[in-house]
């Protein structure tokens, strides 16, 4: 009957039954109630105050009153849409009991929370302890729609945090694929606004791709994929293939094959590079590449890629079919023939208008630390067009230096082809005479780039470039009309090879040097002692207290030695006070990785005792003191150790500063006495460390600022000063030392350090000798 009254809409016929309604309110029976609750509502609703005036009153008492699930979830019904007020009321008293309400009453608190929130933004304070409260809520529907009211609700970063947690538990603990696809959607909504705070839980995300649906795993590739450095990986990836390759050479071909198909995508250039030295490592596999590497040529997009890829093609084509096959396929690609000879003879054509590729181009930081500027062109030509949009384009569009290095490439394969077939076979003169043709067009491109008006300023600043690579195609023209010469000969087609050999060999030395001196040998066992300052007990006095607990630590971890310890210690002791002081005082700064320690030692110069004797200590920076010293009393000409932590936030410097303060213990008078103040420099947070030439080259330009310091010193020796700013910077030198070997007047090197909060520090060094300078030192920091 009840439930018949929640569908009748005849006042006549329900305004008799009112009384026997708010009876049922009290029934014995809880499904009695619940349906009473519920008729009093759709009562309200529809009549108003007309029929059940006190209907939001007796709500309130019956909610206060009932302990049945479903009958509060009713009444709280009533009060949500009939009585705001009352039910946010409700919520604030029950507020520690709100998980013990069921599901029903949680989601109509949701509920409650976007309608008032959306329609008063102000009120959001109210809810956020209700949200989470429900966010941990063990229903599944309750914690998802708590978490998405939370995200739609705030964008502050703790909310964002625990509605991303949320969803990754869910991803995880529920067994229905539609729930964790349709999780997955608001993950991928989230990520657009939030990447940032999405990328904490991304490990617990992946661990949806146990799932054995393939949708399921699909979509969450891509939601990682979209939230990480694609290159990034994909690099990381390709470094640890050529490991396994080269642990397992077995493997090698096949698995060589399969990354050239990315040689047109991102990551192409650590493919190349990898490419190259599987090649060299592996002659058996030369053959295989070089067919490999012809059939995906078409596909390669970027120079740099291009320029290793004609390389590899110049050196390491050796039979008769591959060496016609490489050089018309190289011949093809650099232009059509026809425009080649005209521009050749001298017929100038304006290649540049007919290009598809924008110029751009941006400073870069080569291997030997020298500044250069790279043209970065920007690819216009349509995706079908590819037989124009790589070498062809890049040539034409001015990128003289990717000429030079095919025209390299075509004048190695035509001496080859001098050897194979004798000098003087048609299919030689035909090789040497085409290599010729292209050595010259790529001559005139170079000289013509300075006076064509439809150049960009880009190009003109990159002339002085040219002139090597006019000296180069002058060279290779020697070559071609003297294929047999031994100098020229063995320069170009044995040298090469040999020193990309000692190359290798020179860096896999280096790894595992490095290996080697990565494995520190321990300087304790695994028993030994290690005293911790923080659990000992306060009332320890004496020698206990003076434990070089720092000492012990680096002991155990194998840091240094004794004596590294001990001079270390030495250069970081302060003078606070004076020798005429009342009381001397120093400081033995030790900086560990978060935090600095200061053992500060007082010695008591007179004949007094001096009583609650006290070092007020205070900062500048991001310096925050942890722990205060404690007062103490020293005795006549008696001396005590106080230590101090304070923990660092950020790698800036900082000061230390503070006061002695003390009490004669015959006059009960205080005095002061000022500390000198203690520097901390930045060096002390600076660790050696070493990454990759490409790395540095990639962090260089993608960092926003650089400082450019001219150089300033007494010193002569171009190494001496290396030295120095290695030793006064606490950095590593990256450029290997076989590079700065040798008798020159120039060097540049690169250096990198980071910092204990993991930050990245850059230094190029570039200094020449110049004998108009009576021997001093100039050049750029």
């Amino acid at each position: 009957m009840l439930r018949f009254l929640c569908k009748l809409r005849e006042s006549e016929i329900i305004e008799p039954l009112i009384p026997s309604i708010k009876a049922c309110l009290i029934h014995r029976h809880s499904y009695v109630r619940k349906n009473a609750a519920l008729a009093v509502y759709h009562i309200h609703k529809y009549f108003g105050s007309s029929l059940i005036p006190d209907g939001a009153e007796l709500m309130g008492r019956f909610i206060s009153a009932e302990t049945e699930l479903g009958s509060r979830r009713n009444a709280f019904l009533m009060l949500f849409n009939e009585a705001e007020e009352l039910a946010i009321e409700f919520l604030r008293e029950n507020a520690e009991s709100l998980e013990n309400f069921g599901d029903g009453f949680a989601l109509l608190v949701l509920e409650l929370t976007r309608k008032v929130c959306r329609r008063e933004p102000i009120q959001k304070s109210r809810f956020v302890r209700f949200l989470f409260q429900l966010i941990i809520s063990p229903s599944a529907a309750v914690s998802y729609e708590a978490a998405w009211t939370l995200a739609s609700l705030s964008s502050a970063p703790t909310a964002i945090r625990a509605a991303a947690s949320t969803y990754t538990a869910l991803l995880w603990t529920q067994s229905d694929n539609n729930v964790k696809l349709i999780v997955l959607e608001r993950l991928a909504e989230m990520k657009e606004r939030h990447m940032r705070v999405l990328s904490e839980v991304l490990m617990d995300m992946l661990r949806a791709l146990s799932s054995p649906n393939v949708e399921i795993c699909k979509r969450t590739l891509e939601i990682a994929l979209d939230m990480e450095n694609k290159s990034k990986y994909r690099t990381m990836l390709i470094k640890s293939i050529h490991k396994c390759a080269i642990k397992f050479p077995d493997i090698a071909g096949s698995v060589v094959h399969n990354l050239m198909d990315f040689l047109g995508a991102d990551g192409a250039n650590d493919v190349i590079i990898f490419v190259r030295s599987i090649i060299q490592q592996y002659p058996s596999l030369r053959v295989e590449i070089v067919e490999r590497l012809l059939v995906s040529f078409r596909d390669i997009v970027a120079s740099s890629v291009l320029a290793t890829a004609l390389w590899i093609l110049g050196e390491y084509i050796e039979s008769a079919e591959l060496l016609e096959n490489g050089f018309e396929h190289i011949l093809a690609n650099v232009g059509e023939w026809s425009t080649v000879l005209k521009v050749a003879r001298g017929e100038w054509i304006d290649t540049f208008s007919q290009s598809n590729v924008t110029i751009g181009s941006k400073p870069v930081v080569l291997p030997d630390g020298t500044y250069a500027t790279q043209i970065l062109p920007s690819d216009n030509t349509p995706k079908g067009d590819t037989a124009t949009a790589s070498l062809q384009s890049l040539i034409s569009a001015g990128d003289i230096f990717l000429g030079t290095v095919a025209a390299g490439a075509l004048a190695k394969l035509a001496c080859k082809t001098v050897e194979t077939h004798g000098p003087y076979a048609r299919i030689s003169k035909k090789h040497q005479s085409s290599a010729l043709v292209v050595c010259c067009y790529i001559a005139q491109l170079a000289g013509r780039s300075s006076k064509s008006d439809s150049l960009s300023e880009v190009l003109q600043m990159t002339n002085t470039a040219s002139a090597d690579s006019l000296e180069r195609l002058g060279v290779f023209a020697n070559l071609l009309l003297n294929p047999t010469e031994p100098a020229l000969h063995d320069a170009f087609l044995v040298d090469s090879k040999l020193s990309f050999s000692h190359y290798l060999e020179h860096a896999q030395s280096e790894k595992v040097s490095c290996s080697d001196t990565s494995e520190v040998q321990a300087h304790a066992q695994a028993d030994d002692l290690i005293s911790w300052r923080q659990l000992r007990p306060s009332a320890v006095t004496g020698v206990d207290l003076e434990l070089c607990d720092e000492r012990d630590l680096m002991r155990a971890t194998g840091m240094s030695t004794a004596n590294d310890t001990f001079g270390l210690c030495l250069s970081h002791v302060y003078q606070l006070s004076g020798f005429a002081d009342p009381v001397y005082a120093e400081a033995s700064v030790t900086v560990h990785d978060y935090d600095i320690v200061l053992d500060i030692l007082i010695v008591n110069r007179t004949q007094s005792t001096l009583t609650n004797l006290a070092v007020e200590l205070a900062t500048m920076g991001d310096l925050k003191l942890v722990e205060r010293p404690q007062s103490l009393t020293v005795g006549p000409l008696d001396h005590r150790s106080i230590r101090a932590n304070i923990k660092v936030s950020s790698t800036e410097t900082g000061h230390i500063f503070g006061t002695v303060v003390y009490e004669k213990s015959s006059t009960a008078e205080k005095a002061y006495i000022n500390l000198n103040n203690i520097h901390l420099d930045i060096m002390d947070y600076i660790r050696p460390a070493t990454c990759s030439d490409q790395v540095f080259r990639h962090m260089w330009s993608e960092f926003e600022w650089e400082n450019k310091v001219a150089i300033s010193t007494n010193i002569q020796s171009l190494h001496e000063f290396l030295e120095h700013i290695v030793a006064s910077t606490n950095m590593c030198c990256l450029t290997p030392k076989s590079s700065l070997g040798g008798v020159s007047s120039f060097l540049a090197a690169n250096l990198y350090a980071k910092s204990i909060f993991n930050e990245d520090a850059l230094v190029n060094v570039s200094v020449e000798k110049k004998d108009d300078a009576d021997g001093r030192l100039s050049g750029y920091i």
